[in-house]
């Protein structure tokens, strides 16, 4: 789950702004008026948006966003003049703002995150040495015992995981104790 932290350099505008989103269904988990408050709530909470101004009074967004979490997203609010020097890589909505633009650019980068979350966990995970060495040496007996070429070999395993519900590595470990039986 994303979280959202608000640093502006007047608190009570920070509140405001939480409360816009909250009232639009946007949990917000930190609001700060300094740059190294964010990048505290924002280093515990692990992913999510930093909505800031262009200059805090501990430091300026430029800087902000060299420290930020990795899977955190800045998104600046800042006046026209501020935005036209902005580098492409953050996100910004231009000030005095509309309370929709806000909350549109919020749900957009909290759906980009969950969809880089998703893709990341359907990523096949990488086997160990000796995980890949069961599977090799699985694959090595099945052609030389049943002559299959190396795809056959690895497809046959793959199936017979499959149909067995088990995953590559533990049937590869059966096919060779069963073809180490025989």
């Amino acid at each position: 789950m994303s979280s959202i932290v608000i640093a502006l350099p007047k608190i009570e505008d920070a509140r405001k702004i939480r409360s816009v989103l909250e009232c639009h269904g946007l949990a917000v988990a930190s609001v700060c008026s300094t740059a190294s408050n964010a990048l505290s709530s924002a280093s515990e909470l692990g992913n999510g948006v930093l909505i800031c101004g262009h200059r805090l009074p501990d430091m300026n967004y430029l800087d902000l966003a060299e420290c930020m979490p990795r899977d955190f997203e800045m998104l600046l609010l800042a006046s026209a003049r501020v935005i036209c020097e902005v580098p492409p890589s953050i996100l910004s909505v231009e000030m005095p703002m509309k309370a929709s633009d806000l909350i549109n650019t919020v749900n957009m980068i909290l759906m980009q995150q969950e969809r880089k979350r998703r893709k990341e966990k359907k990523k096949p995970k990488l086997r160990s040495e000796k995980e890949q060495n069961y599977i090799s040496n699985a694959k090595m007996m099945l052609m030389q015992r049943n002559h299959l070429s190396e795809d056959d070999a690895y497809r046959y395993i793959q199936k017979s995981s499959m149909d067995s519900g088990t995953n590559m590595v533990e049937t590869a470990q059966m096919l060779l104790m069963l073809l180490y039986e025989s």
